[in-house]
């Protein structure tokens, strides 16, 4: 059964120097909550690993606490490049290794099932860089030539839903990614929600916990946790945080000063959301998404 803990509580137990990350989220509930609190702690030597990954990448990157990306997409989703992830390359500090978004979705897929690979039709006479870790295999049934494609299997995955129980039964809905894949995948699951409910709630609708109590490290409640993603039924994505981060992180100064002000700068990620405009929550509140309510 999860412990429900704090955040701080959950990533000084949970997430150590040295670990493969999975950050889970597709658009949807990307964990920015567990990502501020892991820079407030000072992580380093990370290594994160995620299909389609976004400015939570980029600003984990600009405070230091990356030595390797794993991934199929890093960008700004909308409107261009992940400033802080192209210096890192272009400086020669950050390792890359480069996926297409269905290799680390198999790859993810194949950790979550408990198998070393599976055997797939992609990945063959690439333009990929020739040094990933795939090999031909050949079809016992068909004798058809594939690409066996390596389990991931992260040390950790952070993952941000809707709503868990006190047992940790995470209930999530709507745009899910690889989040179910990368969180079974992963040795140990911290978990943020919106809101902790009771068991009864959680039993109306069971075909919406993707992740059982028994699988999960830890939860913690941390309402908008996933600001500027946004959470179905909960509040919209905050595409004006999107557009400022562009202009903000095209400069690693600009970059540095606003990780000291929003995320070192204070003491959880409510410090983070007080320094928004409130009014600008208010709307993105009002104009939540009720796909799936």
């Amino acid at each position: 059964m999860a412990a429900i803990t704090t955040l701080p509580e959950a990533v000084a137990a949970h997430v150590h120097d040295g670990d493969v990350v999975a950050l889970e989220g597709f658009t949807h509930l990307i964990p920015h909550a567990a990502g501020h609190e892991i820079v407030r702690q000072g992580r380093r030597d990370l290594t994160l690993c995620r299909s389609g990954a976004d400015i939570l990448f980029d600003m984990m990157i600009g405070a230091g606490c990356v030595k390797k990306v794993v991934f199929g997409y890093v960008g700004n989703p909308g409107i261009g490049l992940a400033h802080a992830f192209r210096r890192a390359v272009e400086a020669g500090t950050l390792a890359v290794e480069d996926w297409t978004n269905f290799g680390m979705v198999l790859r993810l897929h194949a950790g979550a099932m408990g198998v070393p690979f599976l055997p797939a039709a992609t990945l063959r006479g690439r333009d990929m860089p020739n040094d990933l870790p795939v090999k031909s295999i050949t079809c016992p049934y068909t004798g058809e030539e594939m690409t066996a494609v390596p389990a991931l299997r992260p040390d950790v995955a952070l993952i941000h839903a809707q709503y868990a129980d006190e047992e940790g039964n995470i209930q999530l809905f709507g745009l899910s990614g690889d989040t179910v894949d990368g969180a079974l995948a992963s040795h140990r699951i911290v978990a943020t929600v919106e809101e902790i409910v009771p068991a009864s709630f959680i039993r109306r609708q069971p075909d919406r916990t993707i992740v059982p109590g028994f699988r999960v490290a830890s939860v913690s409640q941390v309402k908008w946790g996933a600001h500027p993603s946004y959470v179905d039924g909960f509040y919209s994505r905050d595409d004006d945080a999107y557009t400022e981060w562009d202009k903000m992180s095209r400069k690693a100064e600009q970059l540095t000063a606003w990780i000291d002000k929003n995320v070192k700068g204070v003491s959880d990620f409510s410090g983070y959301l007080n320094n928004i405009d409130q009014t600008r929550l208010v709307a993105l509140a009002a104009a939540k998404r009720n796909i799936g309510v």
